[in-house]
């Protein structure tokens, strides 16, 4: 290093020099061919050496340099704690920093600010203590880890924080012993609109969902995207339920209206699942998995709503698990089973129909019914080979009854989910019933409100197909939900069943009863078949017949029954209902 001390060597050769003069020469001509930016000052803060790299880097000529103060490229709100530090080590006093790399702030001869790496060397010269530094503009790292820290806690495509942000904000507040409350939530139908629309419409739709959140959300709260359509909301110093709950319900509010996207109107729900950290979790993970247990029950309710965590949640999940896997066991050991439930024409008393329902012979339960299992069942991914065994099953054995003593039985078999967003549902029907022999109208699916209320010509393509070549579509439960006159006049149905509430209720409800004419109604000027379920009473079926109904079904008639059962009682008998009820539930 060149000892320049001397402020009146505008070239920083020092005469006093233990080096010769030609090695002083030398290295003064390569520190002005370095890229690397040398400076000295010495002991009272004075610069006395500048190379050409500095004096680049930092917009003066040397002359403009040399004999000013080190404050001339210190930012004024660090220059105390610079004078500080050279008049210590000036005075005398070991410096910290020699020999080490430290990272400051620098000032342009034009007022910019900018991030160095200075390297600091203390030695003592022929007037006393000299510090020298090699400089270097660090920006384009520092730019460059900004980038990288931006890539690594925020989502590209949003630009909102992601999933390790979350985390490490929720650590820190937890960890200084703070409160914040964590809401989980996705998009109901977003994977439609990737595989209708295109993945560029769902980019589109996620950002404009991110525009969105923060304008319903209180000013501090932390808006996240953790996951292809997951999204999370941090609500710092919140501990309060009532305040969480009010933060869901403005969540679901920002899903109140459609997204337009492009030339698509799109309306998409959501579900939230709400956790209080610490209450519900002492750490990040913790914390976040109670929110995902709420989200998981928020989900199974239904429509788009949001549910708070409950320790209970815990166990309904350990329960829900072992469901899945004693399921795995079901299906391969031959446990699940269909029964069949009569459907009865009024007038004749015959039998022209049946319902398969579904039933698990469990081996340490007993007969287990539908609202035991279907949940987990329905979420599974058994859900698809399941549904096409029922189908398959339920043709093959109206296949055989067709051909041992009832020519007109027609068989109903519910559909699941999966089996409508497999893509190929009209395909595996009608192999089905080519598979069997069984003519397309002796088969009628039945679909939930969940597949009807679909406003997407993917989904009612299949029905449109599978109504044109003759086979029947039901709809299950109509008018217990959500779906409207125009969803059924969308739908492509031949059925309505109307559900056994109202049947239950129709002699002691007038509303009850209202409703069950007005359902009739309906389907006769729609040109629909209308079933009643749940009919157990002959004084039920006097009025449905009154009101005109034709046909029903429920426990007047028989309980569901296993094939064996059902053939004894029906098929040899070719088919006549009419009786008292079967027996209680």
């Amino acid at each position: 290093m060149i000892d320049a001390s001397d402020p009146s060597h505008s070239e920083g050769v020092d005469d006093h020099s233990s080096y010769s003069d030609g090695t002083t020469s030398a290295l003064a001509g390569f520190a002005d061919t370095t890229e690397l930016a040398l400076m000295m000052i010495d002991a009272r803060g004075i610069i006395t050496y500048v190379n050409k790299a500095g004096q680049r880097l930092l917009g003066y000529e040397r002359d403009e340099m040399v004999g000013c103060t080190l404050d001339l490229i210190i930012p004024e709100r660090l220059r105390g704690a610079h004078s500080a530090g050279v008049a210590r080590v000036g005075g005398g006093q070991p410096s910290k920093l020699s020999g080490k790399t430290v990272e400051v702030a620098a000032l342009r001869r034009d007022g910019t600010e900018f991030p160095i790496e200075l390297s600091l060397s203390v030695w003592q010269g022929p007037d006393g203590v000299v510090m020298g530094g090699i400089i270097r503009d660090i920006s384009e790292r520092r730019q460059r880890d900004t980038r990288l820290h931006r890539l690594a806690h925020h989502d590209p495509l949003t630009g909102l924080p992601n999933r390790a942000q979350v985390n490490e904000r929720l650590g820190a507040i937890l960890a200084a012993g703070g409160q914040a409350a964590i809401l989980l939530f996705d998009l109901d139908g977003f994977k439609k609109v990737n595989d209708n629309l295109g993945h560029a419409t769902g980019d589109t739709l996620l950002q404009a969902l991110a525009v969105r959140l923060p304008a319903v959300l209180d000013a501090d709260a932390i808006p996240a995207r953790i996951g292809g359509d997951e999204f999370a909301v941090i609500l710092p110093d919140v501990g309060d339920p009532m305040k969480a709950s009010a933060a869901a319900r403005s969540i679901l509010d920002a899903f109140r209206q459609s997204f337009t996207i492009g030339d698509h109107v799109l309306k998409l729900g959501a579900c939230v699942g709400v956790a209080l950290g610490p209450t519900h979790g002492a750490d990040p993970e913790e914390l976040i998995a109670s929110a995902d247990l709420a989200l998981s029950h928020a989900r199974r309710d239904g429509s788009p709503g949001f549910r708070l965590y409950e320790p209970a949640m815990r166990s309904a999940i350990a329960a829900r698990r072992l469901m899945k896997d004693e399921l795995l066991q079901a299906v391969s050991a031959g446990e699940l089973v269909l029964h069949y439930q009569p459907q009865v024409d009024l007038e004749s008393g015959a039998v022209f129909g049946a319902e398969a329902l579904l039933r698990w012979n469990h081996p340490t339960r007993g007969l287990l019914f539908p609202a035991t299992f279907l949940s987990v069942l329905e979420s599974h991914s058994l859900a698809l080979q399941v549904g096409c065994w029922i189908l398959d099953e339920a043709c093959r054995q109206a296949a055989e009854w067709r051909s041992t003593g009832l020519p007109e039985m027609r068989i109903a078999a519910n559909l699941f989910s999966a089996q409508v967003n497999a893509g190929n549902l009209a395909q595996v029907v009608t192999e089905t019933l080519d598979r069997h022999g069984l003519p397309p109208e002796a088969l009628e699916i039945e679909v939930t409100e969940t597949v009807v209320l679909e406003n997407d010509d993917r989904v009612l393509a299949p029905f449109r197909e599978l109504r044109d070549r003759q086979v029947g579509v039901a709809f299950d439960d109509f008018g217990t939900g959500h779906a409207s006159l125009s969803t059924l006049k969308r739908f492509p149905l031949t059925t309505l069943k109307i559900d056994r509430s109202f049947v239950r209720d129709l002699l002691v409800d007038r509303s009850a009863g209202a409703i069950v004419q007005a359902l009739l109604g309906m389907g006769r000027s729609m040109g629909l078949d209308v079933i009643a379920e749940g009919v157990e009473t002959e004084e039920q079926q006097a009025v449905l017949l009154a009101m005109g109904c034709r046909i029903a079904q429920g426990y007047l008639y028989a309980k569901a029954l296993p094939a064996e059962a059902f053939t004894r009682r029906f098929v040899e008998t070719k088919g006549k209902a009419r009786g008292k009820a079967a027996g209680s539930r």
